[in-house]
C-alpha cells in the first residue's frame, strides 16, 4: 500500500472538492510516476495498489471517486486480464474506472469499454491530459483522447478483423494472446491457474473460431494483429 495521505485508511467519506484517486498499476516505477503527477493538484488525493487483493481490499473499505486500473496487475489472470474491472463494476457500478494501458491495443480498448469503464487513456499521455481524464470522471463524464478513438473508429470499421475477435470471449482472446507471445499451455494454464486441461480447451476452441490449425498460425495472427509486441 502507499499513499500520500493517511486520511484516506478508515474512512468511507472524502471531503468536499478533493477528489479521492486509487491507483492501481504493478510496475512500480508507474505507481511512483502515477502519484507524483496527481498529488502535484491540490484537490487530488492518491492511495496507490500494487495488486488484485489489493484493489479488492481498499475498493471494500474506502470511498473512492475514481480508479486508475492497469488492467494487467498482478495476482489477476495475467496479461490484459479484464476480470478485476469486471468485479470492481458488479459491485460499485456507478465506481468510475479510467483504464491507463501500456498496450497500443485497439482491442483491449474496445473489450474494457465493453466492461463497463468509464475512460481509457494511453500510459504515453501526457500529465495534463491524465488529470484532465481524472477531473473529468469524477464529474461524472466519460473520457477518451481523440487518438484513441480515431483508432478505435478504424477497427470498427474493419469489421472483418473485429468480428473475427469478437467471436472470442475475454478468456479465450487472453489465452489466445498469450499463446502469441509463445507460451506453451502447461506455462498458460500455471500463470493463469487453470488446468491444463481447461487451457487446451480453450487453444481448441480458439482455432475452430478463428479457423485456423496450428500454433504457428496463432502467432502469426497475434502479430500481425499487434496483440502482443513482439520480442
Amino acid at each position: 500500500m502507499e499513499s500520500n495521505s493517511g486520511s484516506l485508511v478508515g474512512s468511507r467519506s472524502s471531503k468536499r472538492g478533493v477528489i479521492r484517486v486509487l491507483v492501481a498499476d504493478a510496475d512500480p516505477v508507474a505507481r511512483f510516476g502515477l502519484k507524483a503527477i496527481l498529488t502535484q493538484e491540490r484537490d487530488i488525493t492518491v492511495l496507490a495498489a500494487e495488486t488484485g487483493a489489493e484493489v479488492d481490499t481498499f475498493v471494500a473499505n474506502h470511498h473512492w471517486d475514481v480508479i486508475v486500473l492497469d488492467p494487467s496487475l498482478a495476482g489477476h489472470d495475467g496479461p490484459n486480464s479484464l476480470e478485476l474491472l469486471r468485479d470492481i463494476k458488479r459491485k460499485h457500478s456507478k465506481l468510475p474506472v479510467l483504464v491507463l494501458s501500456g498496450d497500443a491495443k485497439e482491442s483491449v480498448a474496445l473489450r474494457a469499454l465493453r466492461a463497463g469503464v468509464a475512460g481509457y487513456i494511453s500510459k504515453r499521455a501526457t500529465p495534463k491530459e491524465l488529470v484532465g481524464a481524472v477531473r473529468q470522471l469524477a464529474e461524472g463524464r466519460r473520457y477518451m483522447n481523440r487518438a484513441t478513438a480515431e483508432e478505435l473508429l478504424d477497427v470498427l470499421g474493419n469489421d472483418s478483423e473485429w468480428t473475427v475477435q469478437q467471436r472470442l470471449s475475454d478468456r479465450e482472446y487472453q489465452v489466445l494472446c498469450l499463446l502469441g507471445s509463445g507460451k506453451s499451455v502447461r506455462q498458460i494454464a500455471y500463470d493463469l491457474r487453470r488446468s491444463v486441461r481447461t487451457i487446451s480447451t480453450h487453444r481448441a476452441r480458439i482455432l475452430e473460431k478463428l479457423k485456423m490449425q496450428t500454433d504457428a498460425q496463432l502467432v502469426h495472427y497475434v502479430l500481425q494483429q499487434r496483440l502482443v509486441e513482439p520480442r
